[in-house]
């Protein structure tokens, strides 16, 4: 079965915009049971839009921030063994290294947004705190030290001084603190070994059935049912007309991005040779400022010795 590569951001969309589908997905992923999940205010979603006339400068500024990063904010409701929880969980897709403060930057905007806060009932007291925050990343580059296709962060509270795990949750704590889950694409091959392998599955490159990569080549067999209803929905991605077009105009920007990229890169390195050579001179310019000095003292050394001699005399 081909299926449109859902590595571009508008084939993401296109999917994780079936709120059934986004829940089954981030579900698996997580590996807990969301009762409810509604999407919340996209602002900061990245598009693939053509500027309108009078905007072309700022899309051209504006454009490695909005098109190297692709995020979508939801909140969810999950059932617990204790009982139900609501929390925000962020899902981010990235293209690049250098996309790490983005996910700064959107993180603190997350935790300082006043809308992100619950009412819980503490001691017969009401009391406001911070939702918790699930974080997600779907990373389009490899991680430097680890080859684990989806890594989990969890925290554990334990006693600092007896090193016994705390098995109560505090709000303090969990409106502070989140959980986080890395998918590295890149790293994605033809293992199988659990449910969530089969799911992510359907970001693993190998298998493009053209030369830009926009269609891959699934087995609807290899997936659980639970999981078809993804591969269908992929499946319909290829015969959306606008789909095609916007993956089309997302590989020229990429191509320009990664242009951009290299360029920076060039400049950073001559700057840090500049900054090398720039150091040298400022080492051979203080050697010299000594040597300079050394002698001066020796002159008035000379000179107070040719005048006590005159003096002598």
């Amino acid at each position: 079965m081909q299926i449109a590569n859902p590595i571009y951001d508008v084939v993401f969309k296109y999917l994780m915009e079936d709120s059934k589908l986004a829940k089954l997905m981030i579900s698996s992923i997580i590996g807990e049971n969301i009762e409810r999940l509604s999407f919340l205010p996209q602002e900061f979603v990245s598009d693939i839009e053509k500027p309108k006339k009078g905007e072309k400068s700022k899309a051209k500024r504006n454009r490695s921030d909005s098109l190297t990063v692709y995020r979508l904010d939801f909140s969810a409701k999950i059932k617990t063994a204790e009982g139900y929880k609501n929390v925000i969980i962020e899902l981010q897709k990235a293209k690049f290294p250098t996309d790490i403060m983005r996910f700064r930057s959107y993180l603190g905007q997350q935790f300082a947004n006043k809308n992100n806060f619950q009412k819980i009932k503490i001691d017969n007291h009401i009391r406001k705190t911070g939702l918790p925050i699930i974080s997600i990343y779907f990373l389009g580059h490899k991680l430097d030290n680890t080859t684990a296709s989806a890594i989990k962060v969890s925290r554990q509270y334990s006693d600092l001084i007896t090193d016994e795990i705390i098995e109560t949750k505090e709000s303090f704590i969990e409106s502070l603190t989140l959980d986080s889950y890395v998918i590295q694409i890149p790293y994605l091959t033809d293992k199988r070994r659990s449910e969530l392998e089969i799911l992510l599955s359907v970001f693993d490159q190998r298998n493009p059935v053209d030369k830009d990569r926009h269609i891959l080549n699934v087995r609807e067999e290899d997936f659980p049912l639970k999981y078809r209803p993804i591969i269908r929905k992929l499946q319909k991605a290829i015969l959306d007309n606008e789909v095609k077009k916007r993956m089309e105009m997302e590989d020229g920007i990429i191509d320009e991005l990664e242009d951009m990229e290299r360029e920076i890169e060039g400049l950073e390195l001559k700057v840090e040779k500049v900054e090398q050579e720039n150091l040298h001179v400022k080492q051979e310019y203080q050697h010299a400022k000594h040597e300079i000095q050394s002698l001066q003292n020796e002159l008035e050394k000379l000179r107070k010795l040719l005048n006590d001699n005159k003096k002598s005399v």
